[in-house]
């Protein structure tokens, strides 16, 4: 296909994906610029890249030359670090034998005249036609070892390895396997370097060198090397003057090695490199030259797209040095992440200073911004920053027509790169016009000025790289694309933004951990070459997503849970619900039945409580009340008007609110602040446990369950003049003042996480308008005074006492003493201090507690035996006369009692013996005194006649 077509078509399924990976992120709930968003097959971007690109290449950091690379035999095409991919892998492990050619009596004496022979070891047989020098180790000690057939150099620590996998016998006991006994002679790395070796197979002499990336962790201690199959074996071979032999095409498969010195021409050839290894392995044995062949499974590197195993190949690329000297500011300036403050009257404007000491090298610059950014979880600094220090030169080309072409023009008579600034910007505008596409359509002189010449050879004969830049350049490249010159997200210094707000980094960049050496690492280089500093402010790492066996989550595991399915089953709050409860920072297991789990038992007991709370805010008030006889009982009929709680005209101020609703507002003003903290440290596992507790433990099972005698009783308006009316009526509207306000805050706070349902509830509350998702976070001033600690201590005392009562009332429930709570009489018994605050609080312990009625009584008893000078402990000065601690009441009786305020607190539960009220089910003794409502108590009565109920006969007339 012509490459315009390739482009044409790739263009078409990138899209196509976007559009679908789109609608799921909507359908998600995820908020972005979805009508436009930037897309870096867009030819805005596309020119931002290449500007990028020619950053990098006018200030010398572009480099093009021969380097061994990660190669994909499949895709034919060289990787960069984070495209490679670690699967598990089986390839052969062999011991080869090269014949030392030099004089054995150079290493040391009491080899001369002897066979000598070194062995190596490797599980890449396909590279051994390449190989042109054996590696040691200058300081390591190497031994040679007495055989039957030769004499073997290897390294002393990994004799007996060696003995064991090459099968090495004895000289002196040819049937048992060779020991120490059988050394000869023991000598330094430095001996061999230089000494000549023949190699297994082919006619060719192997150079025997030294280096330092020899190691002891497995092998015999001498290294096979192959300079285009390594990037240690390049190196080495660059100081050692090694020809650059390449016996591997872009496919993968072996080239004639007669070209290259091999001789006559060899079975493998034209054999892909896998396909070669056991040819090569049989040709070892044909030589004579193999000891040992078996079976290797290690983890081995593979393509991240096609997921193939991938080689080292040494190839023509296209790199960006990471240790070129970083140019000096331009007259443009640059803002430093860091950078100290301005004295007074500095300029604000682009023309501000770098006023720190230069950093020479843009791995070190690289280095020197990651330590002012916040990594979260710390981890990840260290890791970029390991990978930085390390990382070789970026290889930045592949060999694809899909992508941002490398856009230079090389001579045509000596191949120098046309490094021209006024021409890369005319790349850079004809990329805006017409997209990269323009690279393949157009030829060098459409786009190249008249007398354009090499500044080289002054030929003025172009051609056009073809190589594309790597995927990761182009995603690094959004830090200048999207930063830069996107209105919604440029931050750049000027007169419209507050003079400290000068730093012009994202808020925040957040992948997965592979991705320290790749977006992120990517993002960070290009943003150091544009602009000198790093991209980001903070960078948020999450893991994995696990299935229940532990293993990632993978299409090609068949073990894939695809939220698509999930949100169509359950809803898009119950997967953004999910990954709130859980930390996105480790690797987390989901499944279907897990996420079901969820919805039913958390999101459905969120949802009710929000139901709840909506429903409190409505009410119906009858405009007529009229009653009509059916057949023989009299039917009340009312015609109700709908009413909703007006915050502005309803609310009751919180120092007139009940007792109650002032410590539940005083306890979302509290969560309110953990909350906010939470997101602020992106801890969103503890905003989900925060408001499941809260709605469960402070509303489900506390407040509201309290609440509803005050919701369903008390009068919904009130008769001028009725001053028991207008009591009842403003307890009400303060129950649903704090219901409104927590219920608003709830909403607001949950919009992060419940898009949907946040955006239903708000949208429900009365007198409210538009989105949650466009108002701000509560402040916990909005619910509460900021000193509420007396309150709260207060009602934690309050609240043990109706945890103790609550214990006494199961009992005598399941005693069948009594039903309902409302049918129970309590007596809270105690004494000094709990008595005087419980004292103080009669008034509202029936409602806390639920019952009909509470009394609470000084208790000598309790008093006598709990006080300092009477504790059964410490009960040793008790006359005869005085009565013993078992006399008084059994020791497991009192253990029962809670200690509340360092006293005792018993609890006497009796079933209630007054009259039940019709209307709101307490017995209490007031039940039939208003004429008009003979089967109501005195309360309910007051709340009958506010919305003027017609009276009715203590019986239904015949």
């Amino acid at each position: 296909m012509d490459p315009v077509q390739v482009r044409r078509a790739c263009r078409e399924y990138a899209q196509k994906y976007l559009d679908l990976q789109r609608s799921q992120f909507i359908r998600l709930g995820c908020f972005g610029r979805w009508a436009h968003p930037y897309s870096t097959m867009d030819p805005e971007y596309e020119a931002r890249i290449a500007e990028t690109f020619f950053h990098f290449f006018e200030n010398g950091f572009v480099y093009k030359g021969l380097k061994p690379v990660s190669w994909c035999i499949h895709d034919r095409t060289a990787l960069a670090e984070a495209e490679v991919e670690y699967e598990q892998h089986t390839s052969p492990s062999v011991y080869v034998r090269y014949k030392l050619t030099s004089d054995p009596a150079a290493i040391a004496p009491e080899l001369a005249g002897k066979d000598v022979y070194t062995i190596i070891w490797t599980t890449t047989p396909w590279t051994l036609p390449a190989s042109l020098a054996v590696a040691f180790h200058p300081e390591m000690e190497y031994v040679a070892l007495n055989t039957p057939d030769a004499i073997y150099i290897v390294a002393q620590a990994l004799l007996s390895e060696v003995i064991v996998r090459a099968h090495l016998m004895s000289a002196a006991h040819p049937a048992e396997p060779a020991s120490q006994a059988d050394i000869l002679a023991l000598f330094k790395g430095t001996a061999l370097d230089g000494a000549t070796f023949q190699h297994p197979f082919l006619d060719r002499t192997v150079l025997g060198v030294n280096a330092t990336y020899v190691t002891t962790d497995q092998g015999t201690g001498a290294v096979h090397t192959a300079p285009a199959h390594g990037v240690d074996d390049f190196a080495t071979g660059k100081r050692y003057d090694l020809p650059e032999v390449q016996y591997v095409d872009d496919a993968g498969r072996q080239m004639h090695t007669e070209r290259f010195g091999g001789g006559q021409p060899q079975p493998y050839e034209g054999l892909t490199v896998f396909k070669s290894n056991p040819v090569i392995i049989e040709l070892l044995k044909e030589k004579g030259t193999l000891l040992s062949v078996t079976s290797f499974e290690h983890s081995y590197p593979h393509c991240w797209r096609c997921h193939n195993p991938v080689i080292v190949r040494a190839t023509e690329q296209w790199f960006i040095a990471m240790d070129t000297p970083m140019p000096t500011p331009s007259s443009e300036g640059v803002i430093l992440s860091g950078a100290p403050e301005r004295a007074a009257g500095e300029s604000n404007g682009a023309e501000s200073k770098d006023l720190r000491p230069s950093v020479p090298t843009l791995r070190q610059r690289a280095l020197d911004e990651i330590k002012t950014v916040k990594w979260d979880p710390a981890w990840g600094e260290e890791r970029i920053t390991n990978m930085v220090a390390t990382r070789p030169d970026w290889c930045i080309s592949r060999q694809r027509f899909w992508g941002i072409p490398i856009a230079v023009f090389l001579c045509r008579k000596c191949g120098e790169p046309l490094n021209n600034p006024a021409v890369n910007k005319l790349v850079v505008s004809l990329f805006m016009r017409e997209s990269a596409d323009a690279w393949y359509i157009r030829t060098p002189e459409e786009i190249l000025p008249a007398g354009t010449a090499c500044k080289a050879c002054g030929h003025s004969a172009f051609r056009k790289e073809m190589d594309i830049l790597d995927v990761w350049f182009e995603s690094g490249s959004s830090s200048h694309a999207v930063l830069d010159f996107d209105p919604d997200t440029q931050q750049r210094p000027g007169a419209d933004l507050d003079a400290t707000d000068i730093d012009p980094r994202a808020d925040l960049y957040a992948e997965g951990g592979d991705q320290h050496r790749g977006w992120f690492m990517s993002s960070l280089l290009c943003s150091i070459g544009m602009h000198n500093r790093a991209p980001f402010k903070t960078v948020a790492t999450f893991g994995w997503t696990l299935d229940e066996k532990g293993r990632a989550l993978s299409k090609s595991l068949g073990n894939f849970v695809d939220p698509v399915e999930i949100m169509d089953q359950l809803g898009g709050d119950i997967v953004r619900l999910w990954v709130a409860s859980v930390d996105f920072r480790e690797d987390v297991v989901a499944s279907l039945p897990l996420l079901r789990r969820l919805a039913e038992e958390i999101y459905r007991k969120l949802r009710n409580t929000f139901r709840f709370l909506l429903g409190s805010l409505r009410e119906s008030l009858p405009s007529l009340v009229t009653r009509r006889l059916l057949g023989s009982r009299w039917q009340i009929f009312e015609d109700r008007v709908s009413y909703e709680f007006d915050p502005t005209n309803d609310s009751v101020p919180f120092d007139q609110m009940q007792p109650i609703d002032q410590y539940i507002l005083a306890r979302a003003a509290e969560l309110t602040a953990k909350i906010r903290k939470a997101y602020d440290e992106m801890e969103f596992h503890r905003v989900y446990h925060l408001l499941n507790e809260f709605c469960n433990s402070e509303l489900s099972a506390f407040y509201l369950d309290v609440l509803k005698d005050r919701l369903y009783t008390y009068p919904v308006k009130f008769k001028p003049g009725h001053a028991e009316q207008e009591r009842l009526y403003l307890a009400r509207r303060s129950a649903q003042t704090a219901i409104y306000k927590i219920t608003d805050a709830v909403a607001r706070l949950t919009a992060p996480i419940l898009s949907f349902t946040a955006d239903e509830v708000y949208q429900s509350l009365p007198h409210t308008t538009g989105s949650v998702h466009l108002t701000l976070f509560p402040e916990p001033k909005d619910l509460a005074p900021s000193e509420n600690d007396e309150l709260i201590s207060e009602w934690g005392d309050l609240l043990s006492c109706r945890w103790t009562v609550l214990g006494e009332l199961e009992r005598k429930r399941s005693n069948k003493i009594i039903g309902k709570s409302l049918e129970a009489d309590v007596t809270l018994r105690t004494y000094d201090a709990l008595f005087e605050f419980l004292q103080g609080r009669t008034a509202i312990l029936a409602e806390l507690l639920g019952v009909s009625s509470v009394r609470v009584e000084f208790d000598k008893r309790l008093a006598q035996i709990f006080s300092d000078s009477g504790t059964p402990e410490d009960d040793v000065s008790q006359t005869p006369e005085e009565p013993t601690w078992p006399d008084i009441a059994p020791a497991a009786e009192i253990l029962r009692y809670d200690i509340i305020r360092g006293c005792k607190l018993d609890v006497d539960v009796i079933r209630a013996t007054d009259i039940k009220c019709d209307r709101c089910w307490r017995h209490v003794p007031d039940v039939g005194q208003q004429e008009k409502y003979p089967t109501v108590c005195l309360r309910c009565a007051e709340a009958l006649d506010a919305i003027d109920f017609p009276p009715y006969p203590a019986q239904a007339e015949s």
